[in-house]
């Protein structure tokens, strides 16, 4: 048996009256990749964060290479060589790689009393040209940068201070193809040192392919963990939401779509990503967008909706021009971003202003004057159908787990009857059981007569859940499949790179 590295023992964590974590005990040994899995709400980052010094337990005990553990900060547990990557964005966008990398050990570097940034950007490039990472530059300022290039920053930050025990949450989520390979090949570095991750996903197939043993944890209970030799995806599921989910969730039909075009792109030329693009979404029609995460598929998204301009060509729909969010509300198009925190919520606002927010018009009482009954209704109808967990609609949604923010984001589109849907990696970040829900969602549109692009960088599900998918790369469709055809993820890869 291996050396133990960390060991949480009785963990219980409370936030007023609501237990986060129960008697939560496991042990992570040295060069393992460990996997921590569940639904939404289940406790996988709240015992990770305690690890990592984001907070302390209740009650409870942990040990770190034999010795008790209680982090005072994340910085406290990075100097103890033990690292985290957080789920939600955790670089500073007005500073640059650098500087993120090294954030909070500015001291480093500190002559007198000024920090020598030119020996800070040397000692970040050094790193990122042993990680061979070429994508952006240690002088560049995050900002400027793309969401999975963020999230590589924070590993490569986690990565210098030679972790011990590299804890990944959720991480993989936020990155395409490309990323995923980079953090894999990390997982293995990891292993070969002889050092541990403990790795938390709610990509099943992921956590089975690069976790030597896997815990389930259910509404903040232990519920089991599982060796390799143990893994099989239908028991897994289960311990995950206590009841069985029937094997493939995905649709099982292959029922048609009308012939009717509702939404149109003509030609379009963008800023960026997209010269010339031609696109037809047919009524009735679940139309897949897939590639690598620079084709070009999230701006078209985004132009499809008029967030992104189109300098040349147009996007039409219902015989209108979209070139506007607001045209588009217009022509009962709604929209689901990528980055859902970022652009599809209003954090600091509650669950009842989020969903309203859609139906102004339609809650009017005369011009301007809005009925709070009928906004009330409003709201409470896609709290009970899409079963948003939530202590009351009056809460702020920055309370709320990543699924039930996805089900707030779209329970706002369903409220104003959306006719077209555009969602862009509508199930990153949620749960098997608020995936199933989603994939029901989606069917039950398409039956309904309503169309949707989805854009999504899963593979399995663009061909799980789409009539027709398109393959991007470089900004052109360099593949055109039908469901009819028996799609397979290599046949799609092939176009992608």
């Amino acid at each position: 048996m291996s050396e133990e590295l960390i060991r949480v023992e009785k963990i219980h964590k409370n936030f007023g009256v609501t237990v986060a974590l129960k008697d939560v005990s496991f042990a992570v040994e040295r060069g393992y990749v460990y996997g921590l899995i569940g639904e939404n709400g289940s406790g996988k980052s709240t015992v990770s964060s305690i690890i990592a010094g984001m907070q302390p337990a209740t009650s409870g005990k942990m040990y770190y290479k034999g010795q008790e553990w209680a982090p005072v900060s994340m910085l406290h547990a990075q100097e103890k060589h033990i690292g985290m990557i957080v789920q939600e964005a955790g670089t500073i966008p007005n500073i640059s790689v650098a500087e993120n990398i090294f954030l909070g050990h500015e001291k480093l570097f500190q002559k007198g009393l000024f920090v020598n940034k030119a020996a800070m950007e040397k000692a970040a490039q050094a790193l990122l040209d042993k990680l061979e990472i070429t994508e952006f530059k240690a002088g560049q300022r995050a900002g400027t940068l793309d969401m999975q290039a963020r999230k590589v920053i924070e590993i490569v930050k986690c990565l210098y201070w030679e972790p011990d025990l590299l804890i990944v949450d959720e991480t993989s989520t936020a990155l395409s193809y490309e990323g995923r390979e980079f953090l894999y090949r990390v997982l293995k570095m990891m292993k070969e040192q002889n050092r541990s991750v403990l790795f938390i996903s709610h990509d099943l197939d992921e956590m089975m392919e690069h976790c030597d043993r896997l815990t389930v944890l259910r509404d903040g209970v232990l519920i089991g963990t599982l060796e390799k030799s143990e893994y099989e995806p239908g028991r897994i599921r289960q311990m995950m939401v206590g009841r069985e989910l029937q094997g493939n969730y995905y649709r099982n039909d292959m029922d048609p779509y009308e012939e009717e075009v509702v939404l149109e792109a003509q030609c379009i030329t963008t800023m960026k990503d997209l010269l010339c693009f031609d696109m037809q979404l047919h009524k009735g029609e679940i139309l897949g967008i897939g590639g690598l995460s620079h084709c070009g598929m999230h701006t078209l998204g985004r132009a499809l909706f008029g967030v992104d301009k189109v300098i040349d060509g147009e996007v039409i729909a219902g015989g209108a021009k979209i070139n506007s969010p607001k045209a588009a509300i217009a022509r009962r198009i709604g929209y689901v971003s990528k980055n859902r925190d970022q652009e599809s919520l209003g954090l600091s606002a509650t669950i009842a202003e989020n969903i309203a927010s859609t139906g102004y018009r339609i809650n009017e009482l005369f011009r301007g004057i809005i009925s709070f009954k009928k906004e009330a209704k409003y709201v409470d109808e896609q709290i009970e159908s899409l079963s948003i967990k939530c202590a009351g609609k009056n809460y702020k949604v920055n309370t709320l787990s990543g699924g039930n923010k996805q089900k707030v984001v779209i329970g706002k589109w369903l409220a104003s009857d959306s006719q077209i849907l555009i969602l862009d990696c509508p199930t990153r970040g949620i749960d098997v059981g608020v995936k199933a829900a989603m994939y029901k969602l989606m069917y039950e549109m398409k039956k309904a007569g309503k169309s949707i692009v989805l854009i999504s960088e899963e593979l399995s599900e663009l061909i799980g859940m789409s009539d027709r998918v398109l393959i991007m790369k470089d900004g052109k469709v360099t593949a055109e499949r039908l469901r009819t055809e028996g799609l397979s993820e290599h046949d799609l890869i092939n176009y992608m790179i």
